[in-house]
């Protein structure tokens, strides 16, 4: 199980009591967060696959079921693309990583923020940014814009394994819109809705779990 971002394992608190009845449950803090040691260097999605193969290794995991959310989407397909022996079948909730086309607001802000960076760049960093973003260390700043600039619409392309995406119907962090181009993508995907937010998996859990465990036993 897979954590987005500034997040940590414990947000699978009701898929890992559900699921460990029925499987070996593994739920990992990404380095960075929860009770992981901290970064060292800026990380890009790239980096948190890599380090994600490598601790699937040291643990002697083989062709998991993958149950990721927001953040933990992106590493699951950048991961898998190209390795279709990595994972079994993946579920994907909230899943973040697909850029659409942005309009002319966002632009805006971009250029302002970028003017006033090159003459007041503290001044910059309070006042502009996500509040997400402007809680972050320099490090994970950094870590951060890797991250939010990579559109995977390509990786996805890439991953040959069956993959169900959960989309909560009142998701306004990574929206319907984000799921079914990432549902354009993969090769066998299938989207189901679910009511709740962008944290539909926790909101509604039982259902979010029925809704999983009809997939893995498929």
């Amino acid at each position: 199980m897979l954590h987005g971002y500034l997040s940590c394992k414990e947000n699978w608190a009701a898929q890992i009591a559900y699921f460990s009845k029925f499987y070996r449950v593994t739920a990992l803090d990404f380095i960075g967060f929860g009770q992981s040691g901290a970064l060292r260097e800026p990380f890009s999605v790239g980096d948190y696959a890599d380090w994600l193969r490598a601790v699937l290794s040291a643990l002697r995991i083989e062709k998991p079921h993958v149950l990721a959310h927001s953040f933990g989407c992106r590493v699951a397909v950048k991961a898998a693309s190209g390795n279709g022996d990595l994972f079994d079948k993946i579920v994907l909730t909230g899943p973040a990583g697909v850029i659409l086309k942005r309009g002319f607001s966002y632009r805006a802000k971009v250029g302002l923020y970028r003017f006033v960076k090159r003459f007041a760049p503290r001044f910059a960093e309070k006042r502009f940014g996500s509040k997400e973003y402007r809680s972050l260390s320099p490090m994970m700043k950094e870590s951060y814009k890797k991250i939010v600039n990579e559109d995977l619409r390509e990786c996805a392309r890439q991953v040959k394994n069956e993959v169900l995406i959960v989309e909560g119907e009142n998701d306004d962090v990574t929206t319907r819109a984000e799921a079914e181009a990432y549902l354009a993508c993969f090769e066998n995907g299938t989207l189901r809705t679910l009511e709740g937010g962008h944290f539909a998996f926790a909101e509604n859990a039982l259902a979010f779990n029925l809704l999983t465990e009809e997939f893995l036993y498929e």
